[in-house]
């Protein structure tokens, strides 16, 4: 794949004899991996290669960059197109897409297996997942018998045993004999999270217990069954997590990436929902892969969530969590951090854009760089509609209501992913996550074991201190990665900069208040320490040393190791870390205390935010950034920039002036050079000024195409849902036409720039002014910019064409064609796993609701 140069500049403008251009890097990236992914579930793997050339070819004009297949369960009455997994038609079929996709610029990931975990036919009892129990006061093994999950056809079998080392080998041979004798290879292999359900042992577990903690854990039964949380209960299951944790890493982990390289595939590897430590699975994939299921409540207004999403079963989306994935990519060297990103985030056929991109957002200042849409069915372009459909929303393929506008959110997120990719980590604090605290907590997961879920962070991760200062840390504008005990190892110091192997640099490490530090990591701190490293505990020092061999005699070396280290000139004990932060002069964000969400970055010698308002306390307001020079704004909605006024606030520092409503996100990018005075700065960034002016002449709706037909038009007062204007409108999904005429209050001229607002919209708006393209609003905030002398004095025409849900034509539809859901395993259901059935639905709200008002805008300048 050639690589192509993007420059950013989109307008130029002087400032102090400086253009734009001059202030932005230019950005060097590979635009198949800067544009969005998908996931394309093969359905029976009921697929022929005129269909995936066709569906590639729409993919690649709407713009996204790659698929990750993942063969699943069939669709009733296509049993005869049924291809098995692996053989020799699937394996033409498979060659067929990577070479289609080559040819269009577009990647090709693949799950090493069908459906989740891993698993399938050729797995044995000996090599299948296991879980303990006690037979006659000894511990012994039984199968979990757990069954692959929605596999496809040749697919169906018992999950495989991730903490044995020989079964991940015995399982990737049924690879070596198929898929490795292709010249047509995927990008990068593929593992799902961990959803090995109630397995917790493998047959040598005793064993490499005793070779690795020292001691027999049959010896310890009694402590091992306890429940009441007493001391060597405690240091027992520290001692079991401790194995189970490494015979993940060293046998599943290590051996499924050791294997997929000898082939030259990339790795993929969702770590999270594993009982391992995150940070140490994720450092063994090319790509770490975090997920986003589900919605997060953000206080955005107008932002909708489905009501009937159950937060207590299921969760809710967490940036703490994400973080795991790009701290070990920051750490290591991983230029990409993928996403499963908008699973479930309404019922079906109620997925909106502009539900989608707040989302996104979360997941970039969280440091993920590479979104894979959760998901496309393949479903063939000769199928009537809805199409083939995977059970579990969202579909973002050509059958979705929101296929047509799904380029403007491909090409925001291909831009924005541009100058992530292209740039460098900015953090500041490494923050020691002790997992053994975790472990010395009773766990609340399936089969009795911590499993650290992206999900479910508030049962293992906000109730620890570590958890709870990471939210402080975040919420006060600090920017940071995490670090485990294993690399801590790998560590460097110069000049009191602290330095991993990929060369992220730091100024600090912070140690959470934790009571249980191993001592080879405490020694590991005292080395960096006295190299000059900074290290800030906060509160206490641990005291003890976890695990149960020896406990008192190791816990006595962590007391005297930790004397030592507090003498030591560059390490804290802080009453007040965030105090002790500000004394180092470690950076800090302040504005992000108002609700906005950023990360940092460096491209060259450019400091680079992304910041985006998720929140409902920002609109506009002068701020103080951590970096200090010329400071341009990147819109990529619009992929405009412009400069941003600089003026000196009191404290003596650089304020910029940021407006940034609820919804938006920009780019903020500091270059080289001195600032330019106020008095100095010409065309900047525009400000809203004055009130903002009504549209009150009646509007006209006319429906214009979609399902049922309309013909009907109506005369309302003012924007409303068109399913207010007849019974029959309630059943209708497409696009109806707004319009209306407006003249300009005598006090107002059509040569300055205006906003308009349209207020509500159900769900996308496309826009002309005066029988000329404005644009298409796609998400909230619903505005668009009205250019000088675009307006005229009276006359003025303006024209919406509303696109709504596909959800109030599946009412009807799903009455009069039910046999649509017709697919095996679980079918179709809805956001609670129950049945699909739209019938009940109430209809939604669906057009331009308003109110729709004009705002003068101005150049903001520096005061």
């Amino acid at each position: 794949m050639k690589k192509y140069i993007l420059n950013v500049l989109a307008i130029v403008t002087l400032l102090g004899g400086v253009s734009i251009s001059q202030a932005q890097p230019t950005l060097s990236v590979n635009r198949q991996q800067a544009r969005p992914w998908t996931y394309w579930w093969w359905m029976g793997n009921a697929v022929n290669e005129k269909d995936i050339t066709q569906l590639l070819e729409q993919f690649s004009k709407a713009g996204l960059g790659g698929v990750h297949i993942i063969p699943i369960y069939g669709v009733k009455g296509s049993e005869k197109e049924f291809i098995p997994f692996l053989s020799e038609r699937w394996l033409a079929v498979f060659a067929h897409t990577v070479r289609e996709g080559k040819r269009l610029g577009m990647g090709v990931d693949l799950t090493t297996g069908t459906g989740w975990p891993f698993g399938g036919p050729g797995v044995s009892t000996e090599t299948a997942a296991k879980a303990w129990k006690v037979d006659n006061g000894k511990l012994t093994t039984v199968l979990t018998k757990q069954q692959v999950k929605r596999p496809a056809p040749g697919g169906q079998g018992l999950v495989i045993d991730y903490f044995s080392k020989s079964a991940i080998e015995q399982y990737v041979k049924r690879f070596d004999s198929t898929l490795a004798h292709l010249n047509e290879k995927p990008r990068a292999v593929y593992n799902d999270s961990y959803e090995v359900f109630g397995a917790n042992w493998t047959a040598n577990f005793l064993t490499e217990f005793k070779n690795r903690r020292g001691y027999d854990l049959n010896s310890q039964l009694t402590a091992f069954l306890d429940t009441n949380q007493t001391e060597n209960s405690i240091l027992v299951h520290q001692d079991y997590h401790q194995t189970l944790s490494e015979l993940l890493h060293d046998g599943f982990t290590k051996g499924w990436a050791d294997w997929a390289h000898t082939h030259r595939y990339q790795v993929r590897n969702q770590a999270h929902g594993s009982p391992g430590n995150l940070i140490d699975l994720y450092t063994k994939a090319d790509i770490p892969e975090t997920e986003s299921f589900g919605s997060s409540r953000f206080p955005i207004p107008g932002l909708r969530v489905d009501e009937n999403y159950e937060v207590d079963r299921f969760g809710t989306p967490n940036p703490l969590a994400m973080k795991f994935a790009s701290s070990a990519a920051n750490l290591a060297g991983k230029p990409l951090v993928s996403s499963e990103t908008g699973t479930w985030l309404a019922n079906h056929f109620q997925v909106s854009l502009s539900q989608v991109k707040p989302q996104v957002d979360e997941l970039f200042t969280a440091g993920i760089n590479h979104v894979f849409y959760h998901g496309i069915p393949y479903s063939p372009p000769a199928e009537t509609w809805p199409g083939w459909l995977f059970y579990a929303s969202t579909n973002y393929g050509p059958t979705s209501h929101f296929w047509p506008h799904l380029p403007l959110l491909n090409r925001y997120i291909e831009r924005c992913q541009t100058r992530l990719q292209a740039s460098k980590p900015d953090n500041d604090v490494l923050v020691y996550f002790p997992i053994h605290d975790l472990w010395a907590t009773r766990a609340k997961s399936a089969g009795g074991i911590h499993q650290l879920e992206v999900h479910h962070v508030e049962q293992w991760l906000l109730p620890q201190p570590f958890g709870q200062l990471c939210e402080q840390l975040l919420q006060r504008g600090y920017s940071f990665d995490y670090v485990s005990d294993n690399l801590l190892k790998s560590l460097t110091v110069n000049k009191q900069s602290i330095r991993s192997t990929s060369g992220a640099t730091y100024p600090v490490i912070l140690v959470p208040r934790s009571t249980y530090l191993p001592e080879q990591s405490l020694r590991e701190l005292e080395r960096l320490a006295r190299q000059g490293a900074r290290i800030v505990f906060d509160g206490k020092l641990p005291e003890q040393a976890p695990g149960f061999q020896d406990h008192t005699a190791r816990s006595a070396e962590v007391k005297r190791l930790g004397n030592t280290v507090r003498q030591l000139k560059s390490v804290t004990v802080s009453p007040d870390v965030f105090g002790t932060l500000n004394q180092l002069g470690v950076r800090v964000e302040p504005w992000a205390a108002e609700g906005l969400a950023f990360i940092r970055k460096r491209q060259t010698d450019t400091t680079q935010y992304f910041i985006t308002n998720l929140n409902n306390r920002f609109r506009q307001n002068w701020i103080t950034l951590s970096a200090s020079g010329r400071v341009s704004r990147y819109n990529p909605l619009t992929n405009q920039t412009d400069w941003l006024p600089i003026r000196k606030g009191q404290s003596g520092k650089n304020e910029v002036f940021l407006q940034l409503e609820p919804g938006q996100s920009y780019f903020v990018n500091v270059s080289p050079g001195k600032a330019p005075d106020a008095t100095s700065q010409k065309t900047v960034a525009d400000r809203s000024t004055g009130k903002p002016i009504a549209l009150q002449n009646p509007w006209r709706v006319q429906f214009l195409r979609g399902r049922p037909a309309l013909t009907a038009s109506k005369t309302i007062p003012s924007p409303a849902s068109w399913t207010t204007l007849a019974d029959s409108a309630g059943y209708f999904s497409g696009t109806a036409r707004y319009s209306t005429t407006f003249d300009l209050p005598a006090d107002k001229s059509g040569s300055q720039s205006y906003h308009l607002d349209l207020g509500d919209v159900r769900e996308v708006a496309e826009v002309r002014l005066n029988g000329q393209p404005l644009g298409t609003a796609w998400c909230i905030p619903f505005r668009l910019s009205i250019p000088a002398n675009r307006l005229k004095p009276t006359g003025n025409q303006l024209e919406v064409d509303v696109t709504n849900l596909s959800a109030n034509y599946m009412r009807l539809y799903d009455r009069q064609n039910p046999g649509w859901k017709k697919f095996y395993d679980i079918n179709i259901v809805d956001i609670r796993y129950k049945p699909f059935d739209a019938t009940r639905w109430d209809a939604l709200p669906s057009g331009l609701l308003g109110p729709v008002t004009l705002t003068p805008v101005s150049a903001a300048s520096g005061q």
